[in-house]
């Protein structure tokens, strides 16, 4: 066990300890900060919802290969699967996430054109987009059950609503609004709704384990992968400066 790793008797613990790394590594970033102080420029934020259009696309596939690391039990398996289907607006015509972000998009610039797939015409995925997604799934292939739901409950849904609330209120800086109005419905859906209730999905397993080290376990994984996609975040801003 690493001598700096903290000991965890509970797992409220672990959420306030993960909540510590979000603060510093999310909160106290480079691309929340900038971006709620309305200093990126129109086309930096054309960029950016770009670039989180391919993320948000990928993302299925990670929840995806989190249910094919989770034992044959409902319990387990359902959580993710109801995740899922929200990324499929339900089964509702019209309410895919993929459609609410194209919301978002458009609004951001209308002139942007999609081909038959729907991504947008000329765009390029940076590197930085493929390395977060490749990291969570090349994890759960060699990860335990346990680890596979921490990594989704703690490296991601724990904070994902308060990231997303964070991003939906700064793209709503009167800087980022002066020649139109960005619609940030699919930023405030996952804050007030969505992901809230993910996480409690996947809370109620984690919290059947409570040994200390299952908790170090469970930590360990939520802190690699939210520093993973924070590393994203972090790449897209030094990307919108041409770093």
């Amino acid at each position: 066990m690493n001598s700096a790793m903290p000991i965890f008797n509970t797992y409220e613990e672990v959420e306030t300890a993960l909540w510590q790394v979000v603060h510093e590594h999310f909160f106290q970033g480079d691309f929340l900060t900038t971006l709620a102080a309305g200093s990126y420029k129109d086309d930096q934020i054309r960029e950016f919802a770009i670039q989180y259009s391919f993320y948000s696309r990928h993302f299925p596939r990670v929840l995806g290969a989190a249910i094919s690391a989770m034992p044959p039990l409902d319990s387990w398996w359902i959580p993710l699967a109801d995740n899922l289907w929200d990324e499929a607006g339900r089964g509702a015509e019209g309410k895919s996430h993929a459609l609410l972000y194209r919301t978002f998009l458009t609004s951001v610039d209308p002139s942007i054109h999609y081909d038959a797939k729907g991504y947008p015409i000329g765009a390029t995925m940076q590197d930085c987009i493929m390395e977060a997604i490749d990291t969570f799934i090349k994890f759960f292939r060699a990860c335990t059950p346990l680890q596979a739901m921490a990594a989704v409950g703690l490296g991601s849904e724990l904070f994902a609503g308060a990231v997303m609330g964070k991003i939906g209120e700064g793209l709503q800086h009167p800087a980022y609004n002066q020649n139109r109005a960005i619609n940030t419905l699919f930023w405030a859906a996952h804050a007030d709704e969505h992901e809230p209730r993910h996480y409690q999905l996947c809370k109620d397993i984690l919290q059947t384990f409570s040994q200390p080290d299952e908790l170090r376990v469970m930590f360990e994984t939520g802190s690699y992968i939210a520093q993973s996609e924070a590393r994203m975040y972090d790449k897209i801003h030094r990307h919108l400066l041409g770093k």
